[in-house]
């Protein structure tokens, strides 16, 4: 609709796409194509495969930086290598960053260039697979000044609304990224921290593109004995393990596709470290779920649970559900949300013992690493 106001219109296809570039070089006389860099392995992979084409018929192939303020090799060490720890690059990040880098792209003066189009239907999604979700509700891209500036304060207790939900926009491309780093660094440090930690991510898959393809940042972690129990890993899944705080994250996730972040790492850890089960796991899981979903962010903060990514951590940081219950939902408000039968009889007990769980994890982790890391 926004563009209908500029005589254009936007045409979406669905399909592979070479095929569907096929089909608009042979609808349309292209002289150019115009688009922005993407880091994942299989993004590449599509880039790539589209440019030849294009190149193969003389038509220019042009790619640009937009989803993120500092890229691939934008923010190195002194010695030019590629940071693999987040403190050190946040604060190179900060010391780079100036107003050429948080201004607007000028996209005004290219609005009279827009070609006008017959408006095409926009492909449903159950068109291209995805199932009806009633309880998912997306929220609004508009930046919320009272959220953000309180952001430091709020942003641990999932029964608050304290954080933003504007991952979704930035996933998407439906916000700037220099919109909200122009506010967080007018209005919030910490947010404007995890708007790094982004760009941080997305810095590691481009140069670390194993991580991307089932593979541990930290190489020897590809060594841990998980336990392959399907049973214990479906009731995760549903949100049927006994630990509240933990179903009650992914009971949220299966509802509405999105998941509070300081539940996030909770229900993370729990899978890595109390039930020992592959980060790779629920990796996956999340990508199917997660309307947020990004690939590098996805995998960072799996590796940062299990301790196999970018984390001056060792591996024996294991999250207790309960004190962590105790710190952000004290009085129980999100738990009884997502699990109204909390205190009936309907709720499972514990599918693990918390003391136990812990001593298994660092015992095999122990014999997997030797003694390089020790409590």
């Amino acid at each position: 609709k926004e563009l209908q106001k500029w005589q254009s219109s936007l045409v979406v296809r669905y399909g592979s796409p070479t095929q569907v570039f096929q089909e608009l070089l042979a609808q349309h006389d292209i002289k150019a194509v115009y688009t922005n860099h993407d880091y994942e392995p299989y993004a590449l992979e599509r880039d790539q495969a589209v440019g030849e084409l294009l190149q193969a018929r003389g038509i220019s192939f042009q790619t640009y930086k937009d989803q993120c303020i500092f890229e691939k090799d934008e923010v190195l060490t002194d010695a030019q290598k590629p940071y693999s720890v987040f403190t050190p690059y946040s604060k190179k990040w900060k010391a780079k960053l100036n107003d050429f880098y948080l201004k607007s792209y000028p996209t005004e003066k290219y609005f009279q260039n827009f070609v006008s189009l017959p408006q095409e239907p926009i492909p449903a999604l159950e068109q291209m697979g995805f199932v009806d979700m009633p309880e998912v509700v997306f929220p609004d891209r508009q930046v919320r000044l009272d959220i953000v500036k309180n952001y430091h304060e709020k942003r641990d207790f999932p029964a608050q609304q304290g954080t933003t939900r504007l991952s979704v926009h930035l996933r998407f491309g439906t916000v700037s990224i220099r919109t909200l780093a122009r506010e967080a660094k007018q209005h919030n440090e910490t947010w404007l921290n995890e708007l790094i930690w982004r760009d941080f991510y997305m810095m590691i898959l481009w140069h670390f593109p194993r991580v991307g393809k089932g593979q541990a940042f930290k190489e020897k972690y590809d060594t841990i004995e998980w336990r392959q129990d399907k049973t214990q890993f479906e009731a995760w899944c549903a949100g049927q393990t006994g630990y509240p705080i933990v179903d009650a994250g992914m009971r949220e996730l299966n509802a509405t596709g999105f998941m509070h972040n300081r539940v996030r790492m909770v229900v993370a850890s729990f899978l890595t470290k109390h039930l020992l089960i592959d980060w790779r796991w629920g990796e996956a899981y999340f990508a199917q779920k997660l309307l947020d979903f990004d690939l590098s962010a996805n995998n960072g903060g799996w590796q940062w649970a299990s301790g196999s990514g970018c984390d001056a951590a060792p591996y024996f940081r294991i999250f207790n559900p309960a004190s962590q219950t105790e710190k952000f939902d004290k009085k129980g408000e999100y738990i009884r949300k997502w699990i109204p039968e909390i205190n009936g009889f309907g709720y499972p007990k514990p599918i693990v013992e918390h003391t136990f769980a812990r001593n298994r994890a660092l015992a095999t982790y122990k014999k997997a690493l030797g003694n390089e890391e020790t409590p």
